[in-house]
């Protein structure tokens, strides 16, 4: 038996104590009371393993979430506010501005994202200038945008200016497993296109907001953003109720988004974009390139323990190709360290979600009870933060973790002989992610690109799932999410196309003409300053 993973108490960083929040463009005194952040790194300590205090944080309340509201409302004023009213070139700086802080503090956030939620340093530092880099493609994208946008266009007698301008209030809502990378792809493109926040961070990584703290307060006008700390129920529940909140970012359960929804007295008024739960097969053919289906499978199944979206969460492999399939994606896995995240060449590390391991082997048992067999000699092991990856065979539609999805690092398999079991899979899951084609027969593949490519929204082939390019659009079907996200598409979620008309006569030409003149409207304008 491997042992667990453990840190020691020389290891463990200076605890940090957030004693403020950003407010209405300022960093506020917080003195009411505090919640305490725990790593999922454990230490052994006198009475047995336990988790590390990083810190505390607020724990904010009802009233101060809509002080935040307030601010956020304030700033925006029906669209006349500094912000919404501001050149592009005005926000583009204030956000140039922002990444300039932000990369001097990367470090920081890189040592909070391995202690905070147990990424490895390789992938935390990915994470850290994937962001980055992300933020400065969404700046090009927007320039390209504003160049189009100046244009006059001519159809019917009639002359029209379409500009994108912002929906109004945003609540952004991160996950834990990218709460740097995936809440930012929402909280800057809301920005950049004239919103005004109210950002909740993830329950997990939300110390790792706090040296970022200061930029955003400085970085942008009074109100523009405006940070809640705390649990959900106390503080987002609230602002969703006065239905004063018009665009919402969300990346968790659908049951999740369904109820946050529910809470708003306008549904049909509010604009979300959700990334939710997700059950991505992959799908093996018995001619399929085994090392690379294996390889792939690997990589795609127990990536940041399996902690992703976008990850393999059951296996589909064809009888000819099963058992070798299954012998070398064991290997695979028993071949991945076990350490702690800032330990050179770790792979698998412990999980920060309150009650996980619990969980996971609820759906091991479950599905050895019903048949199931650990086809990894390490497979099943766990400690109060950690669990050995597991790779289940026999796995029927009688178990729980053919239907669920597990987040974490169990991977299921299911032999088949006839395609069209998987084919059916795909067709009756309430969830549409993504899919992974391994096959190198051209004739199976076109079949099954036609049939998932109206199941799921993206299809990969001979490739693991996965998010990026981020120039590429990032969606689902049905339960898996709501609109569409890529550098391009982000800007168009967080903003809606108004236009101004006029005839193509003289006399309006003229007019129109001497309001571009006289540069007395920000919206009719052909100047460009970016």
């Amino acid at each position: 038996m491997k042992a667990f993973p453990r840190t020691t108490l020389d290891a463990q960083p200076a605890q940090s104590h957030v004693p403020h929040t950003v407010l209405d463009g300022k960093l506020v005194p917080w003195t009411g009371p505090s919640m305490e952040v725990y790593s999922p790194s454990m230490v052994d300590g006198p009475g047995g393993p336990q988790r590390v205090c990083l810190g505390t944080i607020p724990r904010m309340d009802s009233a101060a979430s809509l002080l935040a509201l307030d601010a956020a409302e304030k700033a925006f004023d029906n669209g006349l506010g500094a912000w919404p009213s501001a050149s592009m070139a005005t926000r583009v700086e204030a956000v140039e501005a922002f990444i300039k802080s932000m990369v001097a503090v990367r470090e920081d956030v890189v040592n909070l994202l391995m202690w905070e939620i147990g990424k490895v340093r390789p992938d935390a530092e990915k994470e850290f200038d994937r962001t980055v880099d992300y933020l400065r493609d969404t700046i090009q994208s927007v320039k390209a945008m504003e160049r189009e946008a100046i244009h006059f266009r001519e159809e019917g007698g009639f002359l029209a200016q379409v500009r994108r301008v912002p929906l109004g209030v945003a609540l952004i809502m991160g996950p834990y497993n990218y709460p740097l990378n995936e809440t930012f792809t929402t909280l800057f493109p809301a920005l950049l296109m004239g919103n005004t926040v109210v950002f909740k961070p993830a329950k997990y990584g939300v110390l790792l907001i706090t040296p970022l703290m200061e930029a955003f307060a400085t970085c942008f006008p009074a109100g523009v953003v405006n940070i809640i700390l705390g649990r959900g129920r106390e503080t987002v529940s609230t602002i969703m109720e006065t239905g004063r909140i018009h665009t919402m970012a969300f990346i968790g359960t659908h049951k999740g988004a369904s109820d946050l929804k529910r809470l708003h007295p306008h549904p049909h008024r509010l604009r979300a974009v959700l990334g939710l739960d997700a059950k991505n097969p992959g799908i093996v053919l018995d001619d399929a390139n085994l090392e690379l289906a294996a390889s792939q499978a690997l990589a795609g199944s127990l990536s940041f323990n399996g902690q992703r979206c976008t990850a393999l969460k059951i296996l589909w492999v064809q009888k000819g190709i099963h058992d070798a399939f299954v012998e070398k994606l064991a290997a695979g896995i028993e071949g991945l360290p076990w350490g702690l995240p800032w330990e050179h060449g770790s792979k698998i590390t412990a999980l920060p979600e309150d009650g996980k391991t619990a969980y996971l082997d609820g759906l091991v048992q479950d599905a050895l009870s019903k048949g199931a067999k650990i086809a990894n000699p390490s497979g099943g092991q766990f400690d109060a933060t950690f669990f050995a990856p597991t790779l289940l065979t026999g796995v029927t539609k009688e178990m729980r973790i053919y239907h669920e999805e597990q987040f974490g690092p169990v991977v299921p398999v299911v032999a088949f002989e006839d395609i069209q079991e998987p084919i059916q899979y795909g067709v009756e899951s309430p969830y549409g992610q993504q899919v992974s084609l391994f096959t190198q027969n051209p004739a199976a593949l076109g079949r099954l690109v036609d049939v998932f490519v109206q199941q799921v929204g993206r299809v990969n082939i001979n490739a693991q799932c996965q998010r990026g390019p981020d120039t590429f659009p990032f969606n689902g079907r049905k339960d898996s999410a709501e609109g569409t996200l890529s550098v391009y598409d982000a800007l168009r979620a967080f903003s809606i196309r108004s236009l101004v008309t006029f005839p193509t006569s003289s006399d309006q030409k003229s007019l129109v003409t001497d309001v571009l003149s006289q540069r007395s409207s920000q919206f009719l304008s052909t100047d460009f300053y970016l």
